[in-house]
């Protein structure tokens, strides 16, 4: 491999003030870590002379390539083309045309991008733009000529190399697409009805459950803090009481009970953390606060409240004598040794979903890191020529963005999982099949939304049969929204994958991920599959369709016996208001002929899939 070092510089007022708006830096470095064996990131502002000084730096220290990200637009601030410039020795226009020329077919807005490339001594330096989107899409361009690049810039011997073997993951060479064999050109000859048979929900999500289960993942060592969610692969013992000494339950003064009511000479005052120097004696008191072990000899405690001043030191900084007036009772205001956690007690079993109250308790029991259930990695894909990215800022003719990767993205983070979203695939049956192969790389399980329904351009569903042999579980769901819902397995490069593919319309695909992905993600972790469900009354009357309906909804806890569903506007699955604020999935009957409308105050089972708030 020519290539050993690569500088990853994002160029940006803004990231460099606040580093977590960085995203173009990231994303490259993920692609190119994989690949070179040193890879650094760093954000600098838009300053000319701190750019030409970080790569005139870089270059020095005999770095192979330099990837900038920013500053390549037209903004007074936009000076990173200018200051490469002014550092490289020979420029390479061929890089920049073909930059350009590969954006253009994706978005207008490529003609205002001002990127340079060239060389200086023995380093490679190329400008991107700072879109994350068009830094991949750049990315994708340049992988092919990199290493041969930096061969020729060393004065290598020129040498055929193997480029298939130095791509990233989730790149796919134009030498090596995958010619799908599903032929769409007869489109006379399309199925004019699913040839897949429809599923009841149950049944669904018992194949979900029974294929899923047979994921095998591992355990890991992770620090507490970062183990919330997450379900405990071990179960874990006290390895010393709580509390490990007799302790104040209240602030008062430390006595022995036998010594009945009466005056006491106050010793001293033990504080939280403090140790008595002496045993007590009879006749003696001291003085003790909530938390604080007490005395030797001393077996009760009297509050504050139960006692009376009898002297103290004329600067009133010493109690010396006061008058117990209540007698106590052995044991009294005090929390014995164990007594909330005995030595060997069961602390956390495996299984247990981590929470902050066993975080609590962990750290108190002297745990740092906990062995937990990993999780599968999850992928994200979205389909469609219509679709273009949310970040461009003008919107193409028929086009509309891509908020499914998005929405899905933070969906399933709600719910405690990570996920990448692997971009747009367009309806072309060799670009999707290369699409899924990139994508079944990064991931174990793959989300894909649109392409499944009956349209000539739906192609998920036949691409995964024949170019991938995939088994499929279910292509049909009696449910709406999500009918063309879509469950499948198929085994690439030597590894089970798992594929959902969704439909596109939002709704369909927020609700489908929430019932089938996030469900499927529960078992890989042992975890109880189902959300909770609970009773509720309907505010006001709903109209039933022809299939099982999961209506989107918000409940208020007024003064009755269950809480009230307010159904969110508008049911259409295109329509996302219909799920802002939704905390629960009404589970509503099919229409029957001698039920099609449920009235206000009816009773139905809602799915809890979000925060309760009074």
């Amino acid at each position: 491999m020519s290539i050993n070092t690569v500088a990853i510089v994002t160029i940006s007022d803004t990231c460099f003030k606040n580093t977590s708006g960085d995203t173009s830096g990231p994303a490259i470095h993920d692609i190119l870590n994989k690949i070179y064996p040193k890879v650094i990131n760093l954000i600098i502002p838009d300053e000319k002379n701190i750019i030409e000084e970080t790569l005139k730096k870089y270059c020095n220290e005999k770095f192979d390539l330099i990837i900038t990200t920013g500053g390549t637009g037209l903004s007074i601030r936009d000076v990173t083309p200018e200051a490469t410039k002014a550092v490289i020795e020979r420029e390479i226009p061929g890089i920049s045309i073909a930059l350009t020329v590969a954006s253009l077919k994706k978005t207008p807005m490529a003609m205002i991008s001002r990127t340079v490339s060239g060389i200086r001594d023995k380093t490679l330096i190329i400008n991107f733009p700072g879109s994350r989107n068009a830094v991949l899409e750049c990315i994708e361009i340049v992988m092919p000529i990199l290493d041969h690049a930096v061969d020729i810039i060393k004065n290598d011997t020129p040498k055929i190399k193997n480029i298939h073997s130095s791509m990233i993951s989730n790149y796919v060479c134009p030498h090596k697409r995958i010619s799908s064999s599903v032929d769409i050109s007869k489109v006379a000859l399309r199925p004019r009805e699913s040839p897949f048979p429809m599923l009841e929900m149950v049944e669904a999500f018992k194949i979900i459950d029974s294929t899923m289960s047979q994921w095998m993942g591992s355990l890991e060592m992770v620090e507490i803090q970062n183990s919330i969610g997450f379900v405990m692969g071990e179960s874990l013992l006290a390895k010393e009481p709580m509390p490990p000494f007799p302790a104040s339950i209240k602030d008062g003064y430390a006595c022995i009970s036998s010594d009945g009511a009466g005056k006491r000479r106050v010793r001293a005052a033990v504080a939280a953390g403090e140790i008595s120097d002496a045993p007590l004696r009879a006749g003696e008191c001291v003085r003790i606060n909530t938390g604080a072990p007490l005395p030797v000899g001393a077996d009760c405690v009297v509050q504050v409240e139960d006692t009376r001043l009898i002297s103290a030191s004329k600067d009133n900084k010493t109690e010396l004598e006061i008058e117990i007036l209540v007698a106590p009772k052995p044991r009294q205001d005090v929390r014995p040794i164990g007594f909330d956690i005995g030595l060997g007690d069961l602390l956390v079993q495996t299984g247990s979903v981590i929470n902050a109250a066993m975080v609590g308790l962990l750290a108190g029991a002297g745990y740092q890191q906990v062995k937990v259930k990993t999780r599968p990695k999850v992928a994200i894909l979205s389909t469609g020529n219509e679709l273009q990215d949310p970040s461009e800022t003008v919107l193409k003719p028929a086009h509309i963005r891509d908020s499914n990767q998005t929405m899905l993205k933070a969906l399933l983070m709600e719910h405690g999982y990570t996920s990448e979203c692997m971009g747009v695939a367009r309806d072309e049956a060799d670009v999707l099949a290369a699409s899924l192969a990139a994508a079944m790389k990064r991931a174990d399980v793959l989300v894909c939304t649109g392409g499944v329904s009956m349209g000539e351009r739906d192609l998920l569903k036949p691409v995964l049969l024949q170019d991938f042999g995939a088994q499929l579980y279910f292509g049909r769901v009696h449910m709406k929204p999500g009918k063309p819902s879509t469950f499948a397995s198929c085994r690439f490069e030597g590894k089970t994958k798992y594929i959902f593919a969704l439909p596109g319309n939002p709704v369909s695909a927020y609700v489908c991920c929430l019932l089938f992905v996030i469900r499927a993600l529960r078992v890989c972790e042992g975890r109880r599959s189902e959300f909770p469900r609970i009773r509720v009354r309907l505010a006001e009357h709903f109209l039933l369709d022809s299939r099982p309906e999961y209506v989107r909804a918000v409940l208020r806890f007024i003064d009755s016996d269950l809480p009230t569903a307010h159904v969110l506007g508008n049911q259409c699955s295109s329509r996302l208001l219909s799920a802002c604020g939704a905390c629960v999935l009404l589970e509503l009957p099919p229409a029957s002929s001698v039920l099609n409308i449920l009235s206000a105050g009816t009773i139905v089972t809602a799915v809890v899939t979000g925060r309760l708030e009074a």
